[in-house]
C-alpha cells in the first residue's frame, strides 16, 4: 500500500474537555488544531523550497534534516496519503480547506460521522469517508450521528466504507454492511462493497484486493447464503490463493479435540495419584512463579500496557 499517516481533529487533539488530568495539551481549541496544521504545511513547504535550492546550487552546507518536515514534504508531493480521525463538520471543511490551499488530496476521513451534512463537499474534494455504520452516542462530537450517514455519503459520489475501530465489531463486518440496506435501500451488491472494494480503493490498493477479478489476490470468503444475511455462515477463507478456513475440516478437527480432550480426562481418572484438594497444587513455587510471570506479561501486553 502506499504510505500513509494518520491526522486526528476535535478533542481527541485538544482535549480541553477531558478532565483536569488533561490540562497541558497545547493547542485548546479546534481554531488552534487548524492553525497548527496550516503553519506545519508552510513550514515543510518552505522547507523543500530550501533543499531544492541546496540540489540546484550544492553551496554551503545542506538544510538540516527534519523527519517530521519530510513525512509532511511527501503529503505535499501526493507521495504520502492522509486519513484523518474526524466527526465535526466545521473542522472538516477547515481541513479540506487548508488542504486544497496546498493543493492536497486527503485520502480518507475517518468515522466521520457528520460526513452527510457535509458530503457534497467531500466529493468536490475527492474525499472518501470511513464511516461507523450506526455507532454513536459515547462522546459529545457524535451527538448529530444519524444511521443514514454512509448511504447519504454514497448517494452525493464519496466512496464509502464502514469500519469497525473494535476487534470484536471486525469479526462480523458483512453485517454492518447489510445495515446500508436496512438504512436508505442500497442494493446487497454495492452495499457489500463498503467492506471490500471500497475499503482497498481508500487505500489505494484495489489493483491488487478488494473484488474477484482477474490478477488480483485470490483472497475471498464463500459463504452458505447471502454474505450480508446473519444466517450465513463462512465456510471457506482463501487468502492469496491458499485455503485458511474450511468448515468441514474445522469440523473434523473439533471432533478429533474431543476425542482426545476425553481420553486424557479418562487416563486421569485411571490414575493411582492422589486427587488434590480444592486449593491445593502440585507446582513448587520455583516452577509455579516462571508460569503466573508469563501469564502476567501476556495479559499487560494484551491490554497494551
Amino acid at each position: 500500500a502506499p504510505a500513509g499517516i494518520k491526522f486526528a481533529l476535535g478533542e481527541n487533539v485538544k482535549q480541553s474537555n477531558w478532565g483536569e488530568r488533561f490540562t497541558s495539551r497545547y493547542p485548546k481549541t479546534r481554531m488552534g488544531v487548524e492553525q497548527i496544521i496550516y503553519d506545519s504545511f508552510q513550514t515543510a513547504h518552505e522547507y523543500e523550497q530550501q533543499w531544492d535550492r541546496w540540489r540546484k546550487s550544492h553551496r554551503g552546507s545542506p538544510p538540516r534534516r527534519d523527519l517530521e518536515l519530510d513525512a509532511l514534504v511527501e503529503i505535499l508531493r501526493g507521495e504520502r496519503w492522509i486519513h484523518c480521525h474526524s466527526y465535526r463538520q466545521d473542522e472538516i471543511l477547515a481541513l479540506l480547506r487548508t488542504l486544497e490551499e496546498f493543493h492536497i488530496t486527503i485520502g480518507s476521513l475517518q468515522h466521520i460521522l457528520e460526513g452527510y451534512k457535509v458530503a457534497d463537499a467531500m466529493a468536490q474534494h475527492g474525499a472518501m469517508g470511513s464511516s461507523f455504520s450506526d455507532w454513536w452516542a459515547y462522546k459529545f462530537e457524535v451527538y448529530d450521528a444519524i444511521p443514514y450517514n454512509g448511504v447519504l455519503m454514497h448517494n452525493a459520489g464519496v466512496v464509502v466504507s464502514f469500519n469497525s475501530d473494535d476487534a470484536e465489531l471486525a469479526r462480523h463486518l458483512n453485517h454492518e454492511a447489510a445495515k446500508a440496506v436496512k438504512y436508505g435501500g442500497v442494493p446487497a451488491e454495492e452495499a457489500l462493497k463498503f467492506v471490500t472494494l471500497n475499503p482497498a480503493k481508500q487505500l489505494r490498493i484495489d489493483t491488487l484486493v478488494g473484488s474477484l477479478e482477474r490478477d488480483k489476490h485470490a483472497d475471498f470468503v464463500i459463504w452458505s447464503g447471502p454474505p450480508l444475511s446473519t444466517l450465513s455462515r463462512c465456510e471457506q477463507t482463501w487468502i492469496d490463493g491458499r485455503n485458511y478456513f474450511d468448515l468441514k475440516q474445522d469440523q473434523q478437527l473439533r471432533q478429533r479435540d474431543r476425542e482426545l480432550k476425553n481420553r486424557l480426562i479418562q487416563k486421569a481418572l485411571r490414575g493411582d495419584g492422589p486427587m488434590l484438594n480444592p486449593g491445593e497444587s502440585n507446582s513448587t513455587e520455583e516452577v509455579l512463579w516462571p508460569r503466573v510471570d508469563i501469564f502476567c506479561r501476556a495479559s499487560n501486553h494484551r491490554q497494551g500496557r
